[in-house]
């Protein structure tokens, strides 16, 4: 490839940057401010794609800011798969930035103008990780991308946020330790870190065990942020931030930037070749596998929804690490095996980006139209929210690998590298992995759309002991799935298929008839953000006594599918992704992301796909 000086990279990194200060002398004209959310937003996306064709073409931007250290220059670079991580972040910031707005204000949430100015600099550290040169330039990035994106998972300012916001810190900075000290080691070895494709060639005379030992402080660094079990405990935690932030930086921007970081030691440092040498491949390879299938098990007994929501994106980056794993494991075998398991990994990343930024778009309007937050409270929601249920359930089938939705694609080719290799048991991971999947997105598609808070079916995968009940709550749950006073889950909330409780539950799902008032924490949630507490509980049921179980209001308004579900600018966001997972699924060379990733695997292998 041909590389040229340009300043677009720079400007690509820092427009947003800059944006934070207009964003914040805008604070007390809220239309201004997010106008200029909106226009930093385009004018980072136009810049990156501006770059699409030239590096589609061979050409490689770069714009050189000085040594960092001696043979180590301070480069910001756009290459294939550098441009493949920003061109995702910047385009899926443009949505967020709609959809932050009609969440933002639907909720009345305190603090607007900082949460607005650290997504700004958090898109913009996003950005610099993705065209970073080399190792040490990246890690700048990626550190400051954890100190933008800490007053965002703190937001509410609560005592659990607070926790989650010290946990989200301790493991990333402990994982940028680990990061740099891997750096360190590969600089030690060949007197350079600079992203080569196929890898840097003096790694291969290195000591094989000072190489090994650096390759898995980097996996391991990189792996915090990949949420890579046992290392993975912080994203669940961080839920607790505004349904935007667990969106865009805990599906998009954060999490993907682990992966992108696996990626570039996987592929421009090491080379999938020596990684499969060296018998990192086969490890890496073991523990994406354990997680994609573990993390998918324990989605399964979640009943809040976003919780559900953080371990399906636990399981869903090792599909990516297990990718570029068994890619490297794969060098030498026959066919092209290790090229298809490469772009199966690296077209899951936009893959999964589209998807499921799609069903936290769709639990964040639930959210704010309804303050529900638990699969067990959605029984027939589906009839008030007709559009958002109906996206939520496209996205769902996308990642359980349903054809014509973006995950069919990219796990199809997972799949057929993984055989090709002779790699049966990463594939039978896989298909376990996409069983589960279906396991515990259906109940929320069922109990949406073909179920009432009065007529429920019983669901063993949400209400038994392998779905989101313990112990003596399970047992205390009826077959028939009916309301009864015995139905109280453990932490005093409502049986499955209850709406809410008495005083939140009204036709159309908003504030209280009767005008009683639950204690509420900063998003509306009850205090425990787990739905209602065991007193409303218990006149909920009084209530289904005296009515013999048929109460009105525990029934959904119907709602149509013309947008009456909520604003157009939660909605709007929210169909843009669910169409952009089925485009990936049916033309995804159309979307050009799957040519970007055939550029970078011919990069690599020398094979074209």
């Amino acid at each position: 490839m041909t590389e040229i000086y340009s300043l677009r990279p720079l400007a690509a990194v820092l427009v947003s940057a800059i944006a934070v200060v207009p964003i914040l002398l805008s604070g007390r004209r809220p239309n201004v401010r997010e106008s200029w959310t909106v226009l930093a937003a385009l004018a980072k996306f136009g810049l990156i794609a501006s770059m699409v064709p030239g590096v589609l073409s061979g050409t490689v931007y770069a714009t050189r800011l000085g040594t960092f250290l001696p043979g180590v220059e301070f480069t910001l670079r756009a290459d294939p798969l550098g441009l493949l991580f920003a061109l995702l972040a910047s385009l899926l910031w443009i949505i967020t930035s709609f959809y932050s707005m009609g969440y933002m204000r639907g909720l009345d949430e305190h603090a607007q103008t900082r949460y607005f100015a650290a997504f700004a600099a958090s898109v913009s550290s996003a950005v610099g990780v993705a065209f970073a040169s080399n190792l040490f330039v990246l890690f700048v990035f990626y550190e400051l991308l954890t100190v933008a994106t800490y007053p965002l998972v703190t937001h509410d300012e609560t005592d659990q946020a607070r926790a989650a916001g010290r946990k989200y810190l301790t493991y990333t900075f402990g994982g940028g330790v680990a990061v740099f000290a891997g750096a360190v080691l590969v600089y030690w070895l060949t007197g350079g870190v600079a992203f080569t494709p196929g890898g840097i060639a003096d790694l291969a005379n290195a000591d094989p065990m000072i190489a090994r030992l650096a390759f898995a402080l980097l996996a391991g660094g990189f792996g915090v942020k990949a949420a890579l079990m046992p290392l993975h405990s912080w994203l669940p935690d961080a839920m607790v931030a505004p349904t935007p932030v667990s969106g865009l930086l805990h599906a998009v921007a954060v999490v993907k930037s682990g992966v992108f970081g696996i990626a570039r030691v996987v592929l421009d440092i090491y080379g999938p070749g020596l990684v499969g040498e060296l018998g990192m491949g086969t490890i890496l390879a073991a523990v994406a596998a354990f997680t994609l299938v573990v993390a998918s098990v324990i989605a399964l007994r979640q009943d809040n929804l976003k919780r559900r929501l953080a371990f399906s994106t636990v399981s869903q980056l090792s599909y990516i690490v297990l990718g570029l794993a068994v890619g490297a494991v794969a060098v030498g075998s026959p066919g092209n095996a290790s090229a298809y398991a490469l772009v199966g990994g690296l077209l899951h990343i936009p893959a999964h980006a589209f998807m499921k930024l799609t069903l936290f778009f769709c639990a964040g309007a639930l959210h704010v139209e309804t303050h529900t937050d638990d699969i067990s409270n959605m029984a027939g929601i589906g009839r008030r929210m007709p559009v958002t249920m109906g996206a939520f359930a496209v996205a769902a089938a996308g990642m359980a690998g349903i054809p014509l939705v973006a995950g069919f694609v990219s796990k199809y080719f997972l799949l057929i590298g993984s055989v090709s290799a002779g790699g049966t048991i990463y594939a039978v991971a896989l298909l376990v992995s996409g069983v589960l999947n279906i396991a515990y997105f259906w109940p929320v598609v069922y109990t949406a759309f073909f179920e009432s808070p009065t007529q429920r079916d019983p669901k063993p995968l949400v209400e038994g002991p392998l779905g989101g009940r313990f112990g003596a709550a399970a047992s205390a749950l009826r077959s028939d799935g009916g309301d009864s006073s015995s139905d109280l889950r453990s932490d005093g909330g409502p049986a499955s298929g209850e709406s809410g409780s008495s005083s939140d539950l009204r036709s159309d799902g908003g504030e209280p008839d009767d005008g009683s008032e639950a204690e509420q924490d900063d998003h509306g949630f009850a205090a425990d953000h787990e739905g209602q507490g065991i007193q409303d509980t218990m006149e909920t049921v009084e209530q289904l006594d005296e009515d013999h179980g048929e109460d009105d209001r525990l029934d959904w308004e119907h709602r149509r599918w013309t947008g009456e579900e909520s604003t157009w600018l939660m909605l709007g966001p929210i169909c843009f992704a669910a169409a952009g997972s089925v485009v990936l699924g049916i033309v995804p060379d159309l979307a050009v992301f799957l040519r970007i990733v055939r550029l970078i695997v011919a990069g690599v292998t020398g094979v074209t796909v």
